[in-house]
């Protein structure tokens, strides 16, 4: 027990998300530059960016539901809704149509997530697994199962492929959504409510806070987020994919807590989760250079998740809900 509190004790004096993980990004850049062939070239650091802009997206998005002791495992397949959805319009010759159902999708999926989860006891986790079935076998049934190809030429796909100088558009779409998620959790009296939330939800009522409501908030703002996302994915593959989005779910919580969030609620911080997203895209993106198989990148993801997850039980005394 004396060796635990000291590492507990350890364990508490480091700011993870301000100093370990810069620090391990540092170290497996220094280690692909060296090892990985063409890695520390400036076009492999576009193709990074460009990857993981989506993944930014989410994991923002998901740090925010995280905060609030929950959890949204329906972003991926909701990726998928928003591709079949955008891919529609598309085809019909109305990208802003195909947009529009999109992000339309991704707020009916938050909304009936929140509604469920912020007036009822069932908890995130099942809310979110059984809405992840059927998003996902709605956007199968949509499309029977066959992705959309053959879309006209249109302006649309710049979203995914186009740059602004330099720098990718997904990029960019994601750096504006984080900066207003940032605003918004740092500047912003809901702000304060979700740490409240997923501080003490039983206080945070008791102080009057809306709890139902910020729930429903979280979740609707996790579904457009995703939704977002899949328009932007669908711009790059220049195709409607329904099961485009897959794993998605479980690598934006494998990010949100690597950047150090509590997946017991009310602590954690949305740079720690950019930290997080470029540590599973530089491990991705080293690994391919080095010729190492996605089914070892999986698990070496799953892994980090784990340590991540250990620490976070060691700083917080073990507690368990």
């Amino acid at each position: 027990m004396t060796a635990l509190r000291s590492v507990r004790s350890r364990l508490d004096s480091i700011q993870w998300e301000t100093a370990g993980l810069p620090v391990a990004l540092v170290a497996l850049f220094i280690f692909f530059a060296v090892q990985a062939p063409n890695f520390a070239e400036t076009s492999n650091f576009s193709n990074v960016a460009r990857q993981v802009a989506v993944l930014g997206l989410i994991a923002t998005a998901q740090t925010v539901v995280i905060l609030t002791a929950g959890i949204d495992l329906s972003v991926g397949s909701t990726v998928a809704l928003a591709s079949v959805l955008t891919a529609t319009g598309l085809r019909d010759g109305n990208p802003l149509l195909g947009i529009a159902l999109a992000l339309g999708a991704g707020l009916l999926v938050g909304l009936v997530n929140g509604l469920i989860i912020g007036y009822t006891a069932v908890t995130p986790f099942i809310v979110t697994l059984g809405m992840l079935s059927i998003v996902s076998g709605t956007a199968l049934t949509l499309t029977n199962g066959d992705p959309i190809f053959q879309l006209p030429d249109s302006w649309f796909f710049q979203l995914g492929i186009g740059f602004v100088g330099p720098v990718p558009v997904p990029v960019i779409v994601s750096a504006v959504v984080f900066v207003l998620f940032y605003l918004l959790i740092t500047r912003t009296k809901f702000g304060t409510y979700v740490y409240a939330v997923g501080g003490n939800q039983q206080a945070a009522q008791l102080a009057g806070i809306p709890v139902a409501r910020v729930k429903l908030s979280v979740y609707l703002l996790s579904g457009l987020t995703a939704a977002l996302g899949g328009v932007i994915l669908t711009a790059r593959v220049r195709s409607g994919q329904p099961l485009l989005g897959q794993g998605l779910e479980l690598e934006s919580v494998a990010a949100v807590v690597i950047g150090g969030t509590s997946l017991f609620g009310g602590r954690g911080r949305l740079v720690g989760t950019i930290y997080g997203v470029l540590l599973v895209g530089i491990v991705r993106n080293g690994l391919d250079l080095l010729g190492v198989s996605t089914f070892i990148q999986r698990i070496v993801i799953g892994a980090a998740t784990i340590g991540a997850v250990l620490l976070t039980v060691l700083r917080e005394g073990g507690r368990k809900h």
